[in-house]
């Protein structure tokens, strides 16, 4: 049992450590080769291929090929991609076209994104087949992915690759590594009798739009989507706006400018922390008031960034952090254990599925592409002049879209809450 939970772990560390190597970096290095203006675009296409990749790789899965060995392949086109954009970064140097770097990332991302489900696939079967509690079990296991992501930003940031094009082959170099890896895991059945007699709907999750029926659920779901607006603008935009700094010499030698993955970090740590927190603040105020404080601290986390600087203001940095895994994860993991809540058990999977689709594709996509509008008009990423004010009217703008979001999640979700 300790061996499959360990082998698990190495897993999670390694599927997040991709991640990790460019999501909350790779916008200091677009600013840098002149794409600024194009930051949301990149970060919008994950949440593009996440509204139909993983459904479709999911099939592909369920009735095809072994999960282990899908992850595997996955990762393996993921990490190709991702090194030609890392290559191409190389060869191009400052004259990187934009067409050429989006295609690499696009298509890197599209064979990522689906690996995050695959991988609870892979990690649920090894468990079940173990004898194991999934519930028990998996929370600590998926813990150490989060550690990974940290350890992957920590080495891009040492290594000096959070401004350029290296962070691309750290990536890729991750991938490879769980490529290999993903083969020697527990093999995963697949059900070509039972996926069979599923319509493309249900395989597709499509039956969980029927929940749009019931006002409770329909409501909740419309506001994950408004909230989901707000989860990509950070990993996007926190790197480039803190690294900003260094066009003011009282700020250029500071630690956080310096080292700004190093200082976003403790937002992962924060959000590692704060998931112990949610059993209690769920069953003590229930899911309407636990999300209302997750929208609270969005307000925060953005107002708190227009607010400080890297050196006497780098508290309210530090503090933005803090409060980033109590917007992440009693707004995610909280709305993931409502739905589970309040949904049937025939479409439970396909209304996490839903859930998803409306916070990481729908919302996430116009979030990262609305935030990049809002940047653009106080911005200018081709400029020696500092920027450092229009990005503060920035973060303003988007602390006042969260508040905006809690008051009117206030004043139309009825939810009756019962003390457990």
């Amino acid at each position: 049992m300790m061996n499959i939970k360990l082998r698990l772990i190495v897993m999670n560390f390694l599927q997040f450590a991709v991640w990790g190597a460019y999501l909350t970096s790779m916008g200091t290095y677009l600013a840098g080769v002149g794409l600024g203006s194009h930051i949301g675009l990149f970060y919008a296409m994950q949440g593009i291929v996440s509204l139909f990749m993983p459904a479709v790789l999911g099939i592909v899965a369920d009735r095809w090929v072994p999960a282990q060995r899908l992850l595997s392949l996955s990762h393996l086109l993921a990490s190709l991609f991702m090194a030609g954009a890392g290559y191409y970064g190389m060869t191009a140097g400052d004259a990187v076209s934009f067409p050429v770097l989006f295609a690499f990332y696009s298509m890197s991302v599209a064979f990522y994104m689906p690996t995050l489900a695959l991988s609870n696939s892979v990690a649920y079967t090894a468990l079940d087949r173990a004898g194991l509690d999934t519930i028990k079990a998996f929370p600590p296991i998926r813990t150490c992915g989060t550690i990974g992501f940290i350890c992957s930003m920590w080495l891009v940031d040492l290594w000096g690759f959070q401004s350029n094009y290296m962070q691309f082959f750290v990536c890729a170099g991750w991938g490879i590594l769980l490529a290999v890896y993903a083969n020697t895991l527990p093999a995963c059945p697949v059900s070509r009798e039972a996926g069979g007699k599923k319509s493309l709907a249900e395989a597709l999750g499509l039956k969980a739009f029927l929940l749009f029926r019931q006002r409770k659920m329909a409501i909740f779901f419309v506001f994950s989507m408004l909230l989901g607006v707000s989860l990509q603008i950070t990993n996007g935009f926190a790197n480039p706006f803190i690294t900003s700094f260094s066009a003011l010499p009282e700020y250029a030698d500071t630690f956080g400018v310096q080292h700004a993955n190093l200082l976003i970090s403790l937002s992962q740590i924060s959000e590692t922390c704060c998931i112990l927190l949610i059993p209690f603040f769920l069953s003590r105020f229930g899911i309407k008031k636990v999300m209302l404080i997750a929208m609270v601290a969005w307000v925060l986390r953005f107002g708190l960034f227009g607010l400080g600087n890297p050196g006497n203001g780098v508290w309210m940095f530090i503090l933005s952090m803090i409060v980033y895994g109590v917007a992440f994860d009693f707004f995610n993991v909280s709305g993931s254990l409502f739905v589970d809540k309040e949904t049937d058990v025939s479409v439970r999977s396909s209304a996490q599925g839903l859930f998803i689709i409306m916070t990481n594709g729908l919302g996430a996509t116009i979030g990262t592409l609305s935030a990049q509008a809002v940047v653009n008009c106080f911005v200018d990423f081709n400029s020696a002049v500092p920027q450092v004010e229009g990005w503060s009217k920035a973060w303003f703008i988007f602390a006042a879209y969260a508040l905006i979001v809690a008051i009117l999640f206030a004043i139309v979700f009825k939810y009756k809450h019962v003390k457990e």
